[in-house]
């Protein structure tokens, strides 16, 4: 990655698993400005929906502020190994979802997706609840630790 990266955290939640969805997260640029979305969702779904949904919203999204290269971060291990290369073993109620996602790998020079513990996704997680505006990482601090 280089000084031209987004980086993107992303969540999606279910309440109760399966419920009402929403998804949430973060989108970072390389200038440091930090672009947050939280968004319910109409239908009802389980989380690893959810997940997904965030996934392709942030990366449709990125496409149109012309992100050439990516770092996109996740806490569901399930989307991380859904969207690696080659990807894991179908989920077949969520297969078109996930094939929509790895499909948008083609409008990107570099994308990398990585799992990272829920303590370390604190800002998308609380988007995708949809608490109150969380504290959003002022630019030159690292959003993975929440720490300048």
């Amino acid at each position: 990655m280089s000084s031209a990266t987004w980086i993107a955290y992303i969540d999606g939640s279910a309440l109760p698993n399966p419920g009402r969805m929403r998804i949430g997260g973060i989108a970072y640029a390389p200038d440091g400005a930090s672009y947050p979305f939280s968004q319910a969702l109409a239908h009802i779904g389980c989380n690893n929906e959810a997940e997904a949904v965030a996934a392709i919203h942030a990366l449709t999204w990125l496409q149109s502020m012309g992100a050439r290269e990516v770092l996109l971060h996740t806490d569901s291990s399930i989307l991380a190994a859904q969207m690696a290369e080659p990807a894991a073993k179908p989920i077949a109620r969520l297969a078109a979802l996930y094939e929509q996602a790895r499909a948008l790998r083609a409008g990107f020079a570099q994308l990398e997706v990585r799992w990272v513990p829920r303590h370390k996704n604190t800002v998308a997680d609380a988007l995708a609840r949809g608490d109150a505006e969380p504290a959003i990482d002022a630019p030159h601090q690292d959003p993975a630790t929440n720490m300048a």
